[in-house]
């Protein structure tokens, strides 16, 4: 991809479905970077469960000028916002604003849907994480103010190890 221009954001086809885990894979490689070994190595979400996002038409990725998947971004209906469940990007692409095309993508969608916001979590101290979230419009959510199903995501991630690293719930609103 050579320009934020050239990026196109459409619906994930069923035939890309393991091209998404190969972009979180090559995404995921920079934890090794931050300490997060853990983090790197951790497989991607299965083929039956982005399928499932897929059908339910919460799927997205940017495609470069040859329609190939370069990153994608999955959601879902969380509390009645639009949760981001994840947002990859191929290094190759990075630092190009294609993730956050994708998540201003998720915002009119929502808009869309009249939901009032997105939210996702995320680590507080990666700086491609938390701090980039900030620069797209999200700001924190205090732990109390959690709605439940938010509370059971984080008790979910709690579960998987993740609150080895200090982590966040964020909220933009759409």
């Amino acid at each position: 991809m050579r320009t934020h221009e050239a990026l196109r954001i459409r619906a994930v086809r069923t035939e890309e479905l393991p091209l998404l885990q190969d972009i979180e894979r090559a995404a995921g490689r920079c934890f090794h970077d931050v300490g997060m070994p853990e983090i790197a190595d951790d497989e991607p979400l299965p083929l039956d469960e982005l399928a499932r996002y897929r059908q339910e038409g919460l799927a997205w990725v940017a495609v470069d000028d040859a329609d190939v998947p370069v990153a994608y971004l999955i959601a879902e209906h969380v509390d009645g916002g639009l949760h981001i469940e994840q947002v990859s990007v191929h290094p190759d692409s990075a630092r190009r604003g294609v993730g956050r095309s994708l998540l201003d993508h998720a915002a009119a969608v929502a808009a869309t849907e009249g939901l009032p916001a997105l939210t996702l979590t995320t680590f507080v101290d990666v700086p491609w994480n938390a701090p980039y979230y900030a620069r797209c419009g999200f700001q924190p959510v205090d732990d109390a103010a959690l709605s439940p199903g938010l509370k059971d995501i984080r008790a979910r991630e709690a579960e998987h190890g993740l609150d080895r690293w200090p982590r966040l719930v964020m909220r933009r609103a759409v």
